[in-house]
């Protein structure tokens, strides 16, 4: 995936280092994707992504049209909800507005723990609901989940977040949510609700429309992969 510049940030460049042939395209969502396929036998493989990014530091809703919002009302595998979620958010949402999300964000986070590794990318927004923690992954599905079940469009939003003081960071995930003919940011984790310090890369229905990276091989074998972030300053 490759940022774009947008209402949230300015792309001022972007590198990305990667074996065999390669070619640039745009999905349903308007994400930038960079494809690569290696023809020939490998024991390692590296990709490298570098760039500055200049944040806007935009503190109201962004107006993005280029994706119809019906689209993000659809249910996945991922952000389903069921009749307690749903109970959960109404009890919560009694006004669908900007504070009223914030606060189902809010006891979201007081329900559902921080916990690291103690979820997987195929961990489902009921399942880690009912076992009360997640990551910042399980805490966007959920959010968007109830949303959604609301008749609220809700989408997924895969990036980084920048902090001075933990320049060494995993990827980050959070929610946007369409009040008032914009998209609003809602961080659950971190109980953001303005993107002053995110860094978006792409947006979708869940996680899988936006996974960072992805691959298909042809032959057996057994594959390990590792990851290193860092977000610093200018």
């Amino acid at each position: 995936m490759m940022p774009k510049t947008s209402p949230h940030q300015h792309v001022m460049n972007w590198a990305i280092s990667v074996p065999g042939d390669k070619t640039i395209k745009r999905d349903i969502f308007n994400n930038v994707w960079m494809t690569a396929s290696q023809r020939y036998p490998y024991q390692h493989l590296t990709f490298m992504a570098q760039g500055i990014v200049e944040l806007q530091n935009v503190e109201l809703g962004c107006v993005d049209l280029s994706t119809p919002t019906n689209l993000f009302l659809q249910m996945t595998g991922a952000t389903r909800c069921d009749s307690e979620m749903l109970d959960f958010a109404k009890h919560i949402v009694v006004v669908k507005d900007r504070q009223h999300i914030a606060l189902l964000s809010e006891y979201i986070l007081q329900k559902i723990l921080y916990q690291p590794e103690s979820t997987s990318v195929q961990t489902t927004a009921i399942e880690a609901f009912h076992a009360g923690q997640g990551v910042c992954q399980d805490h966007a599905h959920i959010l968007i989940a109830m949303c959604r079940a609301l008749q609220l469009p809700a989408r997924y939003v895969s990036g980084y977040l920048f902090d001075q003081n933990y320049p060494h960071l995993a990827s980050h995930a959070w929610a946007e949510v369409f009040l008032e003919n914009q998209w609003y940011c809602f961080d659950v984790s971190n109980q953001l609700f303005t993107p002053k310090h995110h860094i978006y890369l792409a947006v979708g229905r869940d996680y899988l429309d936006v996974a960072p990276i992805r691959g298909v091989r042809e032959q057996g074998g057994v594959e390990n992969m590792m990851s290193v972030v860092q977000v610093l300053a200018c």
